[in-house]
């Protein structure tokens, strides 16, 4: 047996000896191995669209997919215990070098869950993006939510960054 199996078998038998990490609800509310924000548990998903984005001709466009169910807000919510209203969104991204390293801080962002938070407004509890701004929509909207916008990428890159997302290694 080598030494990466040993390892696997000793990290195995931890968990059943129930000196494993915590379960995911404990993880989620407290964090685990670095800095966690509020986010709800979602999911993170994205795909290519062989279609361009205005300002970036001739490029793929990265779809990115957020789902989020309705849930129970946790202790690092405004309300813990009172619902809240889930969301699907997508976000769009160039499928060109800068695009594919933001799409890989906006995956450990997800991980780390700062993207996405509960918040209260008129209608309830709801989750909504964070302080990291994402392009929901491919042209038509305004500055801030579409395309063109040759600045995106660095702007977000540096939002990642101050918000403790570093390059993964």
């Amino acid at each position: 047996m080598g030494s990466a199996q040993s390892s696997n078998k000793l990290y195995c038998n931890q968990y059943l000896n129930g000196q494993g990490p915590p379960p995911l609800t404990q993880q989620a509310d407290e964090g685990l191995n670095g800095t966690y924000g509020a986010q709800p548990l979602g999911q993170m998903t994205w795909v290519i669209l062989h279609r361009d984005l205005p300002g970036f001709p001739g490029v793929n466009t990265l779809q990115v997919n957020f789902a989020f169910s309705d849930g129970i807000q946790m202790k690092k919510h405004p309300h813990p215990g009172q619902p809240y209203a889930g969301m699907r969104i997508w976000a769009y991204l160039p499928e060109n070098h800068e695009g594919r390293k933001v799409l890989k801080l906006l995956d450990k962002a997800f991980r780390q869950q700062v993207l996405f938070t509960v918040s209260t407004n008129q209608h309830g509890e709801d989750v909504i993006t964070s302080v990291i701004p994402l392009k929901t929509q491919t042209e038509g909207g305004t500055k801030t939510d579409s395309y063109p916008d040759a600045d995106y990428l660095k702007m977000l890159c540096c939002s990642l960054i101050g918000q403790t997302v570093n390059f993964p290694s």
